[in-house]
């Protein structure tokens, strides 16, 4: 019988699969608890329906994801922070990748989520860093932050 995934089913199929797989089993535990549905016509174009509106979704996020990189990569956004510091250029503490996003949020209005920072260690001294940021999958931009005495 054939059956269309509606959940990964471990050494079965994935979500979305159209599987051969013997009646028993699907009429007994796939269909029953849910987990698959009869691979009719009718479930079968609804499926390919579903698949192109998710790839439209995909691709309009992708291009939301190209115009903010282009907006954060752009030489005019440069997030300014002020921290205080030593003589040799040496901050006291330090400065977080949620202290640069409110930095972005404050001077820009824009909002990105501090996880999906690359920010290996905090930033410990004055003058210009980089950090990246993965938007996409796909899309990896890169902020310019300058941090300067208080």
């Amino acid at each position: 019988m054939k059956v269309i995934f509606l959940e990964d089913v471990k050494g079965r199929g994935k979500k979305g699969e159209v599987k051969d797989v013997p009646d028993g089993y699907a009429n007994n535990f796939l269909i029953k608890n849910k987990k698959a549905k009869p691979a009719t016509n009718a479930n079968v174009s609804a499926l390919r329906g579903q698949k192109k509106a998710a790839d439209r979704e995909a691709a309009e996020e992708k291009e939301m994801a190209i115009a903010l990189k282009n907006k954060l990569e752009d030489d005019n956004t440069v997030v300014e922070l002020k921290a205080k510091a030593g003589t040799d250029g040496r901050l006291f503490g330090a400065i977080s990748s949620k202290q640069v996003v409110a930095g972005l949020l404050d001077q820009f209005n824009i909002k990105i989520d501090k996880r999906k920072m690359d920010m290996k260690e905090p930033i410990r001294a004055l003058g210009y860093r980089n950090v990246k940021v993965k938007l996409h999958r796909d899309v990896e931009a890169t902020i310019r932050v300058h941090t300067e005495e208080q």
